[in-house]
């Protein structure tokens, strides 16, 4: 038996949520800074700008895990590559390249802990079961548990890819169980809009997830170009139906910021779509290769 220390009962480490067995560790200062970054960090901190991790309680159960993400574990816990045969893995390297998300998500098993590496942006719970199929803008996943169902969704035209922002492919989860989110705003600060036979319209890529129950769709602001040329808004993002859309509206379309040193950004046009589409066709030809 493994007894942690200094973890949870560190008084720098909060849990602020928990829900099934994912618990959210909140670091209240980052204590480890030199005295140059000092003061970037005790501002930062009072701006809610702080280090957060996910940290998994495996009873006789697996979880599904972003690539690269599992920073420790402790325990009786075996990892699996999640991969069944080259066909499969194939197919999860095209659904990488046009989801944006990692090709093979490893799956973590048995009993014991396990945590996720330390991030700058916010952690979101969700009951995957509430939604019935919920959908993911592109970097949002982190981890969930094993039995739900993941997919790859398409746009409903080929527009939502061109003109909305959102892309024309996107992760889905489905089932019973949590997900766990990596979100750029924090939970108070997202908007939820639920909608009966309702559309809603928003100008600008601000849609973290939304039912799949919803059609997506790229329209004019108004019924003529020059209407919605005139008006300054053109394209809006349309979403039709029966179900609920979490909206950030306190962010600017692709800012998704790591860290308050990091000046990198997950869509910045090195990690573009057509890149990652590139570099998946040329893993799979080194993997071809191999068989030859």
């Amino acid at each position: 038996m493994i007894a942690q220390k200094n973890l949870q009962d560190n008084k720098n480490i909060q849990v602020i949520q928990q829900l099934g067995n994912f618990q959210i560790l909140e670091h209240q200062k980052d204590l480890s800074v030199s005295s140059l970054g000092a003061v970037n960090q005790y501002f930062a901190a009072k701006m809610n700008v702080k280090k957060r991790q996910l940290l998994i309680n495996l009873n006789n159960t697996s979880y599904t895990v972003q690539a690269g993400a599992m920073q420790w574990t402790s325990g009786n816990v075996s990892m699996t590559s999640g991969v069944k045969g080259v066909g499969n893995f194939f197919g999860k390297m095209i659904s990488s390249a046009v989801t944006g998300e990692s090709a093979v998500k490893p799956i973590y098993s048995g009993m014991g802990s396990l945590m996720l590496e330390p991030t700058y942006k916010h952690i979101l719970l969700v009951d995957v079961s509430k939604w019935g199929t919920i959908v993911l803008d592109d970097g949002l996943f982190l981890a969930c548990d094993s039995t739900l169902n993941h997919q790859v969704v398409a746009r409903s035209n080929i527009s939502s890819a061109v003109l909305g922002g959102e892309g024309l492919f996107n992760l889905s989860l489905s089932g019973n169980g949590i997900a766990a989110l990596e979100c750029p705003v924090q939970a108070d600060e997202l908007i939820s809009v639920n909608l009966q036979d309702d559309c809603l319209k928003i100008d600008g890529n601000m849609a973290i997830a939304w039912s799949g129950s919803l059609s997506f769709t790229v329209e004019k602001s108004t019924k003529s170009l020059l209407g919605s040329a005139v008006s300054g808004e053109g394209f809006v993002n349309v979403f039709r139906g029966t179900g609920t859309v979490l909206m950030a509206p306190t962010i600017k379309e692709n800012y998704l910021t790591a860290s308050p040193s990091d000046s990198s950004s997950s869509n910045s046009p090195s990690n573009s779509k057509t890149q990652k589409l590139g570099n998946a066709l040329g893993t799979i030809g080194n993997v071809l290769d191999l068989f030859n």
